[in-house]
């Protein structure tokens, strides 16, 4: 009988595949005292020949899937894996101490990581530390019998299952086989969602149980339309789900239509409509669908995608081939946003109580400035191929705002000191989602050319709810009127000192919200790539006088977020618009 669980819709589309458990194994074990020495060292070198050969294959499937650069990572374990120093060390506690190869493994491989760590004057030598960690747990496993799961390594149509997925974890997934892919946890804005719709891959997150009800192997439905996942479903439901499925198509190819024609309202006022993107492989999906400018680059996804600080060239080179790709349209490129929920193996940031509100984005740039103006050269460089605005990211006070764009001016002034070109349409401009830069937005405005709203981490910090936790999302509120009157105040603080005002957030491609957003009178939207012809469409029904009253009825005479899904469902019905 078919097993029905209900999740949050995170990425639109129908996926009717194989499960695919990406879900780490239990790798405890026991210490004990072994008596045949020879056969336990010989079950360990067992172990290491298994995880060659499986490192190997990993390799190689990672080469055809993501390229050479991506599967270095994995030269670097195999490396390590024939070092005999490593396996020597291992061999000799196994004999010294008459112990089993789990423990001599933990033992040994613990000493490696903490002598790594502790070199501290060498970051190189720091990062092999992650190395140690990933090859023990791949010979552990053989040792104890488990499997890992390699997501680089999948080779036929899969739907996805994890507890939860890293933007590393998604970043490896091959489209051509991950037909769409199942959480326990998350929500629409959490980061795995966002790269889903990137690569427009059907997603349901936040079910709770997904990892404990289903096997390896059992058919399942994720239906990325309406939240529900359907396990070992029934002939007659597979069909069903397969019409849901091509009839989204159908609108799919009906929005298509719409690629290249300009984003206006029905009484042809123009708004821009503009593209959320991780990597330069993401510009497929943004000239496919239309854009008009990308609203943002995430670019720790760089530093994600890598085993070591990108360099000064290898960044420049992304950057460029985005600008160069969009053809003279805009690109807001963010400057690294790591901390929060994204971490690097080979930066080794302080554990933190709350790393939301600790040290992350612009703030740990600026506690590592050689690390930002590399970044900053970077993007002064691409800046000559195009129209480029640089974002700082997370931007509380005009103190912060002021010493970012002091070390951008200190790094242009090197540049221009060595005759290297830099744009003439640059432009410099910020986030906002931090509530005290919404409430000074007029102030901040005086300072940039630009701001662009990120509503997830806006709606975050208003609310006081950490948008990953499960068990107060349902605080992700983006109509609920404080949140309305912040982003209000800033496009109004904006526009009062003539510069232009986007939004980045997940809420700028929202069916519900964006009536509002227009009403308020937004200049841009940026979204996933995969939402930009739905809105464009939704775009071309309303008229401004339409909605000239929403937004001050959406912020002050509302009182709920669901009053305001009700206000705008009406507006719309008046409209004739579904």
């Amino acid at each position: 009988m078919t097993e029905k669980l209900k999740g949050i819709a995170a990425s639109e589309g129908i996926a009717i595949a194989p499960a695919y458990l990406l879900v780490e194994p239990d790798l405890s074990f026991s210490k004990s005292k072994v008596t045949d020495l020879e056969a336990e060292v010989s079950r360990f070198k067992e172990a290491i020949d298994e995880s060659t050969k499986e490192l190997e294959a990993v390799r190689d499937q990672a080469k055809k899937n993501l390229g050479e650069e991506e599967a270095q990572v994995f030269d670097a374990h195999l490396l390590f894996l024939s070092d005999p120093e490593f396996s020597g060390a291992i061999e000799n506690e196994i004999k010294n101490n008459s112990i089993n190869a789990e423990a001599a493994l933990d033992a040994i491989s613990n000493n490696f990581i903490s002598i790594f760590e502790s070199m501290t004057d060498n970051a190189y030598m720091q990062e092999r530390a992650a190395d140690v960690r990933d090859v023990s747990k791949r010979i552990m496993a053989h040792l104890l019998g488990v499997t890992l799961p390699d997501p680089a390594t999948i080779d036929h149509e899969v739907v996805v299952i994890a507890h939860d997925l890293t933007p590393s974890d998604t970043a490896q997934l091959n489209k051509k086989y991950v037909k769409g892919f199942i959480t326990d946890i998350g929500g629409r804005t959490a980061h795995s969602a966002i790269m889903a719709r990137s690569l427009e891959i059907p997603a349901v997150v936040g079910t709770n149980t997904i990892t404990q009800d289903v096997n390896n192997g059992q058919m399942v439905i994720a239906d990325g339309l309406d939240g529900n996942v359907l396990i070992e479903p029934s002939a007659a439901e597979i069909s069903s789900f397969d019409e849901k499925g091509r009839k989204f198509a159908e609108q799919k190819a009906e929005w298509k239509k719409l690629k290249d024609q300009p984003s206006q309202t029905a009484d042809g006022k123009h708004f821009t409509i503009a593209a959320n993107i991780g990597t330069p492989d993401d510009m497929k999906g943004v000239l496919e669908n239309g854009a008009e400018a990308v609203g943002l680059y995430r670019t720790e996804f760089l530093y994600m995608d890598s085993s070591d600080f990108p360099t000064e060239d290898a960044q420049f080179e992304a950057y460029k081939a985005v600008i160069e790709g969009m053809k003279g349209k805009q690109v807001i490129i963010r400057t690294c946003d790591i901390g929060g929920d994204k971490h690097l193996d080979y930066w080794d940031l302080p554990e933190e109580m709350n790393p939301f509100l600790g040290l992350r984005a612009i703030r740990l740039s600026m506690h590592n400035k050689d690390i930002f103006k590399t970044q900053l050269r970077a993007l002064l460089r691409a800046s000559a191929y195009g129209k480029l605005g640089i974002m700082f990211p997370m931007i509380g006070t005009l103190t912060e705002l002021r010493k970012a764009k002091a070390i951008l001016a200190e790094v242009r002034a090197e540049l221009e000191a060595k005759n290297v070109k830099i744009g003439e349409d640059l432009q410099v401009g910020m986030m906002i989602e931090v509530p005290a830069a919404a409430i000074l937005a007029d102030q901040f405005a005086k300072e940039v050319d630009f701001f662009s709203i990120g509503t997830n981490d806006l709606i975050q910090y208003t609310m006081a709810a950490d948008r990953g936790n499960d068990g107060v999302s349902y605080l992700y509120q983006p109509y609920n009127p404080s949140v309305l009157r912040l982003i209000k105040n800033t496009i109004d603080g904006a526009h009062q000192n003539g510069i232009w005002c986007g939004m980045c957030g997940e809420a700028a491609g929202d069916s519900v919200m964006f009536p509002i957003l227009l009403s308020m009178g937004l200049d841009e939207y940026s979204m996933s790539a995969t939402s930009i012809l739905r809105i464009r469409s939704l775009m071309k029904k309303i008229s401004l006088e339409d909605v000239k009253e929403l937004a001050n009825e959406a912020c002050y005479v509302s009182e709920t977020f669901e009053d305001n899904a009700k206000l705008v469902a009406e507006t719309l019905k008046k409209l004739n618009i579904n």
